[in-house]
């Protein structure tokens, strides 16, 4: 059992698609979903679905398939952990790869990337950076 569900979340999305699996299979969470949520609207992957298992319920992410360019996800970092938890004001949104990545924010209206929020003019927990 995992200590840090969304590190673990990230690490499975980050193996599978290094690995260059079509989609992968995670156990469910409200801030996962959420997460996935995010990674469809920013166009990082094509899809993601909750379905109720036995034990409970996984998320599966589809993956888009990789262009002549390159895969859409590059990578994925954990930034907000539970022994360090990191804070941005509304005015210190960091930016990702000199604007080239999101960053996702867990916010008091929920998890959104770092341009919602700067629109919404809200600050928040750095959950993650995408690129």
């Amino acid at each position: 059992m995992s200590t840090d569900s969304i590190a673990d979340m990230l690490t499975r999305i980050r193996n599978a698609n290094t690995a260059g699996h079509a989609r992968v299979a995670i156990p469910a969470s409200r801030v996962g979903v959420e997460i996935a949520k995010v990674l469809k609207e920013e166009g990082y992957i094509a899809n993601y679905d909750v379905a109720a298992v036995e034990q409970g319920q996984k998320l599966d992410i589809t993956f888009k398939p990789k262009t002549p360019r390159g895969k859409s996800l590059a990578g994925l970092r954990r930034i907000s952990k539970p022994g360090l938890r990191v804070y941005a004001r509304k005015t210190e949104i960091p930016r990702v790869l000199g604007g080239l990545g999101i960053v996702i924010l867990s916010t008091s209206h929920g998890v959104m990337s770092g341009q919602k929020a700067t629109k919404a003019g809200l600050g928040g927990e750095v959950v993650c950076y995408v690129w």
